[in-house]
């Protein structure tokens, strides 16, 4: 494993790109802090974010990696050039003539896909933990630690959405196309939950049937793994109460979710393997 992944940190020390995505993607985690100083004032009112709460133990491990998350495309960037360039550059066929097999040459891809997703999660731990240190009204042990299972979903989510993208690097051989193919999906799937909804519109609780179905596709399934955190917020609820309106969303990270999005983590790596095996390189 420690060859492999050496191998093929070797190859991305010398892609500039590959080096400023992750610069880039690794500073605006880190930027996450500068919500803190973030301030609205509207006449009378006055709101200052860090002391709404959304840096509170154990609340900011749920708020972090929910914004944390979004950045994952630049790093979806650096995964499928890193399968184009093997391409481009023919560094695949050398990597064989020289004696990897196929299988670890996915192998060599999905660990690099793996210790992306390690060191984003342990980088959103420590940004998180010194925020909550600084910022959180509640310090006491046990709360800091609760709701940690946010950052297993996290790490779970880069990792099946990184595969992902490494299938669509090999299937379609460049970059470009294949982050279009992402969003190609994102689109397959939003339009299939509008006609879910549509199919079911004179049915009873039909938010609940469209979602029963929706769970288990790829991106749908890597969403529901971090639930949007903003309606959780004290505030917001306190508002929406004197609206009138209450919230019964679930926020808890479910366990079948989780399988879900590591079934389709295990189909894209062995999809990815079956398709290199196949092609004749």
């Amino acid at each position: 494993m420690l060859r492999l992944l050496t191998i093929e940190f070797h190859k991305l020390r010398y892609n500039k790109a590959s080096k400023i995505l992750s610069i880039i993607y690794f500073g605006l985690l880190t930027s996450i802090a500068l919500i803190a100083a973030i301030k609205f004032e509207f006449g009378d009112f006055k709101l200052h974010l860090a002391d709404a709460g959304i840096f509170n133990f154990p609340y900011i491990w749920h708020f972090n990696t929910y914004i944390a998350a979004i950045l994952k495309f630049f790093l979806l960037l650096v995964i499928v050039s890193m399968m184009s360039n093997e391409y481009s550059y023919k560094t695949l066929k050398q990597n064989l003539i020289d004696g990897l097999s196929k299988k670890e040459f996915i192998l060599s891809k999905f660990y690099t896909v793996i210790a992306f997703a390690a060191i984003s999660t342990v980088f959103v731990f420590v940004v998180s933990l010194v925020l909550g240190l600084v910022y959180s009204d509640y310090n006491e042990f046990a709360i800091i630690i609760s709701d940690l299972d946010y950052l297993l979903a996290f790490f779970i989510k880069l990792v099946g959405f990184f595969s992902f993208g490494l299938f669509l690097g090999i299937l379609v051989k460049r970059s470009a196309f294949a982050v279009g193919a992402m969003f190609v999906w994102l689109i397959v799937e939003s339009m299939f939950k509008g006609y879910l909804y549509w199919a079911f519109r004179s049915a009873d609780k039909t938010g609940d049937k469209v979602d029963a179905i929706m769970q288990f596709l790829p991106l749908e399934a890597m969403t529901n793994l971090i639930k949007e955190p903003f309606s959780r917020l004290g505030a917001v609820r306190s508002a929406a109460n004197t609206m009138g309106e209450t919230f019964t969303k679930s926020y808890a990270v479910e366990f079948t979710t989780i399988l879900v999005v590591s079934f389709w983590t295990f189909l894209f790596i062995y999809l990815s393997y079956a398709l290199l095996k196949k092609r004749d390189l």
